[in-house]
């Protein structure tokens, strides 16, 4: 039996299909715990659920949880995939509910044997790729909120934006928070400029006097909001970029606490300059990748830090892996470029690639490739990485005129 799962939001359709493409059952359901309930049991009584793979259009959420927790292997269908196929069924294209879970079951029938299935994953390596991920997600919203506050200083204060070099720090906001509007600060003196930065445990090693100089050569506003209005606004702004600022620190903190605790850290966390987020997000990311990988040459593809060849007949192109766990891609080309400023083999690498011609976004995934196959047999033999054993081999081994990946 073969199953075809077409998901939504609010309501879901199931087919199930045998080897013949005969469709034995289809229903509807409402995504209550009601409906998902009734649906596995339903389905329960078509065979063992490892023997009824499941064909979906997505890789988590909800429903793909509960269906590894009942036992069911899942096969996930790339939406643009699944697009591609539907001419098979006819040439109209048509979409419903209906039509796509039975096209799924079909699909999953026809060509389920080239399809991965999701494997579940360590739920400390979950832990952490969902730490890492929702700190991502919470510093967007920070810079985001930043540019925020800058654009409304630009307009009614500039003179508050000018004085730290950053607004996004403890002493900035804190300033903005006791001087939110021009008038606030009229009265501000070196100083007394001085002074408060003291009593806020100011590190910028700037003198009151040049603060102040800062704040006063600053255009000055002519705006036509009321006072009032500025202050709300410009505090009410302070304060987002505050909490957001915490948030972000607290998930720091639990990333830390869990790469500690993590079995896979130690294999990765002696190499250069890999901090606790970053060796959170690659193990987050790279660690299911890793678990699933049959080769290296599968986990680097997987990784989407090599291109993409097309060829057919006499045309041949090489293009940008765009298909791929972008987040995966970043935590590692993220480390790759760090990595160069600590390693003179890293650094090597990357200057050979921008020798060779490369921009600064080819010659980091070139890096990256290289890294990821240090991290696949560390993985590989159980073995923690150890840089002075990994220098020593490079010495010996290394080609001078090696060639460059793409």
């Amino acid at each position: 039996m073969f199953i075809g799962w077409d998901w939504a939001t609010e309501t879901h359709d199931v087919t199930v299909m045998d080897n013949s493409a005969t469709r034995v059952a289809r229903w509807e359901f409402a995504h209550t715990e009601e409906g998902i309930a009734r649906t596995l049991a339903k389905l329960a009584k078509y065979g063992d659920p490892a023997d009824l793979p499941v064909a979906i259009e997505t890789t988590r959420g909800l429903v793909v949880d509960r269906l590894l927790a009942a036992g069911h292997p899942v096969v996930p269908v790339h939406p643009n995939a699944f697009h591609a196929m539907r001419p098979r069924w006819g040439a109209s294209k048509a979409k419903t509910d209906a039509g796509d879970s039975l096209k799924l079951a079909d699909y999953l029938r026809t060509d389920g044997h080239f399809l991965p299935r999701l494997e579940p994953t360590e739920r400390a390596t979950m832990d952490l790729q969902a730490l890492t991920r929702q700190r991502a997600d919470h510093v967007e919203a920070r810079i985001a909120a930043v540019n925020q506050l800058a654009a409304l200083l630009d307009m009614h204060w500039p003179g508050g934006k000018a004085v730290f070099a950053s607004l996004d720090s403890d002493i900035a906001l804190a300033f903005l928070e006791r001087y939110s509007t021009p008038a606030s600060a009229a009265k501000l003196t070196a100083a007394r400029l001085e002074a408060w930065c003291k009593r806020h445990s100011y590190t910028g090693k700037r003198s009151g006097s040049v603060l102040i100089e800062r704040l006063r050569s600053a255009p000055k506003p002519a705006s036509r909001l009321s006072e009032t209005v500025v202050e709300q606004l410009v505090r009410v702004q302070v304060r987002l970029v505050g909490a957001i600022r915490t948030t972000v620190r607290t998930l720091d903190k639990a990333i830390a606490d869990a790469v500690a605790t993590h079995p896979y850290a130690p294999l990765f966390a002696t190499m250069p300059r890999i901090g606790n987020v970053n060796l959170g997000q690659i193990i987050g990311e790279l660690g299911p990748i890793l678990e699933r990988s049959r080769t290296s040459e599968q986990f680097i593809a997987e990784t989407g830090v090599v291109p993409v060849t097309r060829a057919s007949g006499k045309s041949r192109a090489v293009t940008f892996r765009y298909a791929t766990n972008r987040r995966a891609r970043l935590a590692i080309v993220t480390f790759a470029d760090n990595s160069r400023h600590a390693s003179d083999w890293a650094a090597k690498i990357y200057d050979d690639a921008r020798a060779a011609k490369k921009r600064h976004p080819h010659a980091a995934r070139i890096l990256a490739r290289a890294w990821l196959r240090v991290m696949w047999a560390c993985w590989r033999d159980g073995t923690c990485y150890d840089p002075d054993t990994h220098q020593a081999n490079n010495k010996i081994n290394r080609t001078p005129d090696a060639p460059l990946a793409a």
